[in-house]
């Protein structure tokens, strides 16, 4: 590939890019509509629409603060051509369908950083990295799903104290309402912080390739292609995921899928507030598993927890592993 890129081929990466966006609505599904599933508050069918639908309007609500973080804060933007976000995009799809086929619920917003870091490094080597960027991400990589878990704790909590003269029917009926406004909530807070990556990727390819002139900004179209693409993931769901996450954690009660989604939203408006490219699934996993340690600790099934977890761990190095050989591919077949 050419540091320049013709217009057919550049249209082409944008699409690759876009495949990975649907991707990841296709994977994350799960984290949106997985504990409103498995409450049985609404069928899969209806789920997949009532998140897709919260995915896309997302845009409404938050600024581009994390596009612009993986934008210019993973890698240095002076070193990225067509290359490496290619090689970066391949790395984050290969390792979303292999976890996707799995039914593991991995990180799509990791993956793809792990594809920058592998894809920057075979391009300039450390000095292509963003120590600054990299650090916050990492410190959200262990923050957010730890915020997720002591939110939803503390929710469980507030809501038994207040619901102690409640008859078991009443509470039920009530949360089942308000699990629509939490899981509405928990999709805004999904189609913010995640979209926002693949703007990101698209918004410095465009900036690499000239076509935004000396400042780096995400135009209004690629917003909504991304959006657009994220919706229509979720809205294929992920019924291996969402087995994994809505059930084989801990078994939920719809005030318990109320207090795990509404902490989940409450930790990514934060962080897609200050700009922080946090997993989706991380934080609402932490959050499930707050809910189900708040009714005792044998109630979560620390086994699938701990699965979980190991495949956190190892999706930033395998993805960039992915990226960097892709690279050296492409650098090969040139």
């Amino acid at each position: 590939m050419d540091a320049t890129l013709s217009l057919p081929f550049l249209i082409g990466l944008i699409g690759v890019a876009l495949l990975f966006d649907f991707l990841n609505g296709l994977h994350d599904a799960a984290n949106s509509i997985a504990t409103i599933v498995s409450t049985r508050v609404l069928r899969p069918q209806y789920a997949v629409l009532w998140a897709g639908f919260f995915n896309f309007i997302a845009f409404l609500f938050f600024g581009l603060h994390v596009a612009t973080t993986l934008g210019t804060g993973i890698i240095d933007p002076g070193i990225v051509d067509p290359q490496v976000i290619f090689a970066a995009l391949a790395g984050a799809i290969v390792w979303n369908i292999v976890t996707w086929g799995l039914g593991i619920p991995s990180s799509s917003s990791h993956a793809l950083i792990g594809g920058l870091i592998g894809a920057g490094f075979a391009k300039a080597g450390l000095g292509a990295m963003e120590w600054t960027g990299l650090s916050k991400t990492v410190l959200a990589i262990v923050l957010s799903p730890l915020l997720g878990f002591l939110l939803a704790l503390v929710l469980v909590a507030v809501v038994s104290w207040l619901s102690v003269r409640s008859t078991p029917f009443a509470v039920d009926r009530a949360f089942r309402t308000l699990q629509f406004v939490s899981a509405s909530l928990y999709s805004l807070g999904h189609g913010g912080n995640d979209a926002q990556k693949t703007m990101g990727i698209i918004a410095v390819l465009l900036y690499s390739q000239g076509y935004l002139g000396s400042t780096f900004a995400v135009p209004f179209w690629v917003v909504i292609a991304c959006q657009t693409a994220m919706g229509l993931g979720t809205l294929l769901g992920g019924w291996r995921i969402v087995r994994t996450m809505g059930s084989r954690i801990t078994r939920l009660t719809p005030m318990q899928g109320f207090c795990a989604e509404t902490g989940g939203a409450v930790t990514l408006f934060l962080a897609t507030w200050l700009g922080v490219p946090v997993s989706t699934t991380h934080t609402i996993t932490g959050a499930i598993v707050g809910v189900g340690a708040a009714r005792r600790t044998s109630a979560v099934r620390w086994n699938v927890a701990s699965s979980i977890v190991v495949a956190w761990v190892i999706t930033i190095p395998a993805s960039a592993f992915v990226a960097f050989a892709s690279s050296l591919i492409v650098s090969a077949l040139r």
